[in-house]
């Protein structure tokens, strides 16, 4: 879940009106028209736009996938095993930062000697968050776009950005894809009976001992689903839990993206009475360069979607993950996979 960037500085607060006053008429003489973000806010953009800042994550990689050459860097440094299933150039531009999330790093300061034509993000649309970008907006003059980053949006959501961007047709052809994936693999597990749908643990870190609770972004793809998060008692975000409350749970099915974890779990002592480890219904997601379930909750879930789908019900998912896998990276991270490399993507390992 996405925090609150901190307020302006008062040294900057001090020059607040001198950055304004000095971006003000550029910006003026090249906005071209004001259109309407994910949270409804009408956005001043300029006729052209070369140079986006992404606030989050889930921002850059939606800017990636829709017009990487716009980027202006990384939220976080991409690592090595991540670079080699992006673009040449592109993946390893520069850590910029980020202005919104856990552990904000990118000062305002920072932000304008990039000089963005645009800062993008992409999350939560609560007042808290429309807040947040028009106060970043006011301090900086740099026109701010607030996108809807939840799953069910993606599709509308590309569409926004290929609008503010100028890239409409390719927009058109990544939402086409989101909207079929989200209809399909949904309508699929969904007609499973919900009395039939597994019971399924979202396990995070070494221990496992971190989930999502109900409505989490972090168990979204899950909740999508359908499949009954065994957290789901409680709402809230990510949540520490003990192995106690687990065995009471005793999830069918667990998922989890720590590759520690799912390297020993069938081997402690504390989980071989969970039913999901007994049963050998233990999985791990993919991750590279980006979680198909989580990590960050952007747009690279979507392939996580068939994975999890036919985790749970191979039987309602005789798709080849291999080929999937290859055409998603294909349309959106732009790189044509060899066999290793789909191999390598499917273990869930770096």
């Amino acid at each position: 879940m996405r925090g609150l960037a901190p307020l302006l500085p008062a040294s900057l607060m001090r020059r607040r009106e001198v950055l304004s006053a000095a971006i003000a008429l550029p910006f003026a003489a090249r906005a071209q028209a004001a259109l309407s973000d994910g949270a409804g806010r009408r956005v001043s953009i300029p006729a052209k736009v070369e140079r986006v800042f992404p606030a989050g994550p889930p921002a850059a990689i939606l800017l990636y996938t829709l017009a990487p050459d716009l980027l202006l860097g990384w939220p976080r440094a991409n690592k090595a095993e991540e670079l080699e299933f992006l673009l040449p150039g592109i993946g390893n531009r520069p850590e910029v930062g980020r202005v919104t999330g856990r552990g904000n790093t990118a000062n305002l300061e920072s932000v304008l000697a990039l000089k963005p034509d645009l800062i993008v993000d992409s999350g939560s649309t609560r007042p808290t968050y429309v807040e947040l970008a028009d106060r970043v907006q006011q301090q900086t003059g740099i026109p701010y776009a607030l996108l809807d980053g939840r799953l069910e949006t993606t599709p509308g959501s590309y569409l926004t950005l290929g609008q503010l961007v100028q890239r409409r047709e390719r927009a058109r052809e990544l939402a086409r894809y989101a909207e079929e994936t989200l209809s399909t693999v949904r309508a699929r597990c969904m007609a499973v009976p919900a009395a039939q749908r597994p019971r399924v643990y979202y396990a995070r870190g070494p221990a496992g001992l971190e989930t999502g609770l109900s409505g989490s972004i972090n168990v979204e793809t899950i909740e999508f689903l359908g499949l009954r998060n065994v957290a789901a008692e409680t709402p809230g975000g990510l949540a520490n839990v003990s192995m106690e409350q687990v065995l009471r749970w005793d999830p069918e099915v667990i998922v989890t993206i720590d590759q520690d974890f799912a390297a020993g779990v069938r081997d402690n002592p504390l989980w071989r009475g969970v039913r999901a480890v007994k049963e050998g219904r233990v999985h791990l997601s993919p991750k590279l360069p980006f979680g198909w379930i989580d990590f960050p909750p952007g747009v690279n879930r979507l392939v996580g979607l068939w994975w999890l789908g036919k985790v749970v019900y191979p039987e309602r998912f005789p798709e080849d993950l291999r080929v999937l896998a290859r055409d998603f990276y294909q349309r959106f991270y732009q790189v044509q996979l060899t066999d290793a490399q789909v191999t390598r993507v499917l273990a869930g390992r770096s």
